[in-house]
């Protein structure tokens, strides 16, 4: 696919449920991509193969790649948390053709993003104190439930990977502790991602549900069995205009569970420069989010709650985060690279 160097670079936000691909340049930057096309992941049975058909599409010529993938690396290599894709650095590199392939973690790639981010890009939650150079503390629920951090180096700021979502799930009150044990039951293991992710979504409605927490209308159980993804569905019976009782329970849950692993995570990295909710749900919750629900969980860690209530909180609202970040990371590399 390259034969004379384009000085070109082939960026990817590789998910569960959606995959990003840009082409960028130096000049034009991280933000400012040439190509650009959005795939539904599970239709392919690779990534190369993706990737090939984005590339004949777009009619560009690429001779470096970077992803950020919804998995852990470990010495370029990585196999996707939802998605039967194993990824492989060497691999992609010798059959797309490549002068260099670069593999992060997709919430390595959205916190070098953060950085970037302009003010039409985020919606302040509570506008804190932030102190300069502070950490940030980056938490994405969106199929899954992703966690990163950055740390300011004297120059710039360092993003550094965590599969935190993959922890155990720790309840803040006499609900949730049944929650967990309802969960127990069917999963054994109960990580944050089982209770505060896009798959985690159904399990906080099932439990509500049995629980007579609220009765479960008709029309949203025909819905519900008709559905491929039953998260959306929740979401939405919600949000709607005369919402449903047993879905608003289940989003309140859910928003206080997110804010309570926010500051559990602000608290680990110390993140006096604020905290960054990405990923695909937030965008969607904002009114959730926004009420006192989220910021209550948030601050609620004892002698702490002084610290987190001067620490920022935002949410992302671009959906190409991913992308920005993993052109920023393959820009950079490429930086010190040979051409």
């Amino acid at each position: 696919m390259t034969g004379v160097q384009s000085g070109m670079l082939l960026a990817g936000d590789i998910g569960a449920t959606k995959t990003v691909l840009g082409i960028f340049s130096a000049k034009a930057g991280p933000r400012a991509p040439l190509a650009e096309a959005t795939f539904p992941s599970a239709r392919y049975p690779s990534l190369e193969a993706l990737v090939r058909e984005f590339l004949g599409q777009s009619g560009q010529t690429v001779d470096r790649a970077s992803f950020g993938v919804a998995g852990p690396v470990v010495s370029g290599r990585a196999a996707i948390t939802n998605l039967p894709w194993a990824i492989d650095e060497a691999r992609l590199r010798a059959a797309l053709r490549l002068t260099s392939v670069r593999v992060v973690n997709d919430l390595d790639a959205v916190a070098r993003a953060v950085p970037l981010l302009e003010q039409a890009d985020k919606c302040q939650l509570t506008a804190g104190e932030p102190v300069a150079g502070g950490a940030i503390a980056v938490i994405a629920p969106g199929t899954g439930l992703g966690e990163a951090f950055l740390t300011w180096g004297g120059s710039g700021y360092r993003a550094h990977p965590s599969e935190g979502g993959h922890a155990d799930f720790a309840p803040t009150d006499a609900r949730q502790m049944d929650l967990l044990r309802y969960l127990q039951q069917r999963f054994g293991h109960v990580s944050y991602e089982r209770v505060c992710s896009g798959r985690g979504l159904p399990n906080l409605y099932a439990f509500l549900k049995d629980s007579g927490v609220a009765p479960e209308p008709g029309w949203l159980a025909e819905q519900l069995a008709g559905a491929p993804d039953p998260t959306p569905v929740i979401a939405n019976a919600a949000l709607a205009q005369v919402p449903c009782d047993l879905c608003v329970a289940t989003l309140e849950m859910f928003v206080s569970i997110l804010g309570a692993e926010a500051g559990n995570l602000a608290l680990k990295v110390l993140a006096t420069g604020g905290v960054y909710l990405g990923g695909g749900m937030p965008p969607h919750l904002l009114p959730f989010l926004k009420g006192e629900g989220f910021m209550r969980a948030f601050r609620g860690k004892g002698r702490f709650a002084d610290l987190l209530g001067r620490v920022p909180v935002h949410v992302i609202l671009t959906p190409r985060v991913g992308l920005f970040g993993a052109a920023a990371h393959g820009l950079e590399c490429m930086k010190g690279e040979p051409t």
